[in-house]
């Protein structure tokens, strides 16, 4: 037998990587419009009443005053479903190290309707937000492995954690705000959305995903990454 096939095998050397961080496990894309419409961008906020009914009375959340035997009025406030559902996704990971299939699809498709509401306010699209179809609205969540990925104690403090982007996104969202109301007059006189402007809003909506995902619907330990991108 020859030296080199009595030779050992070379040791392996480390695992070679690309070098490119993984996607965030919340992601958001809407397609950027070509053309918009003029009469349906002037009357917007009048169009979008139903479908925001719609989503009031799905969320569960709101407030009401009763009348006491005494006569005395007192105002009662119902927890909405986002709020419960964060609240008992943080108790199911915390004692039970789960995260139910069917609950964490309910989350998804919530946060896909309300991102089509959103982003038709905004002026991002002419389509009129679906209960269905997806659109031009592209929202994705990654499904935690509960033992593999979460901490299971990590649930209490990520609020607080993540009050440096709250911080930020309330400045960001004034600038949102603006910049959406300059595009109104922009669609109105040129039917056209300022492509900066567009991508500014787009980002703001997908920083905030992000922090919802990590603070409240809490599929993920990974820390969201100040980035409009």
């Amino acid at each position: 037998m020859s030296d080199i096939e009595d030779a050992p095998p070379a040791p392996a050397g480390p695992p070679v990587t690309s070098g490119v961080a993984a996607p965030y496990p919340a992601r958001l894309e809407i397609a950027y419009p070509d053309r918009l419409n003029r009469v349906t961008t002037a009357f917007r906020l009048v169009l979008v009443i139903p479908i925001v009914i719609v989503s009031s009375v799905l969320i569960g959340e709101g407030s009401q005053s009763v009348q006491t035997g005494n006569g005395t009025w007192v105002t009662t406030t119902s927890a909405s479903i986002t709020s419960g559902l964060s609240v008992a996704t943080l108790l199911l990971i915390l004692f039970r190290r789960r995260y139910p299939r069917w609950w964490f699809d309910f989350a998804l498709e919530l946060a896909r309707f309300t991102t089509r509401i959103g982003a038709y306010v905004a002026l991002l699209t002419d389509k009129y937000p679906s209960t269905v179809e997806h659109q031009t609205v592209a929202l994705d969540l990654d499904y935690p492995d509960v033992e593999r990925d979460l901490n299971r104690w990590l649930p209490l403090v990520k609020w607080f954690l993540a009050i440096p982007h709250f911080i930020l996104l309330f400045l960001l969202a004034i600038g949102a705000v603006v910049s959406v109301i300059l595009a109104w007059f922009a669609i109105l006189f040129t039917g056209r959305y300022p492509r900066t402007l567009f991508d500014y809003v787009v980002g703001v909506a997908r920083w905030g995903l992000r922090v919802q995902a990590y603070a409240f619907l809490l599929i993920t330990d990974r820390y969201p990454p100040f980035s409009l991108r």
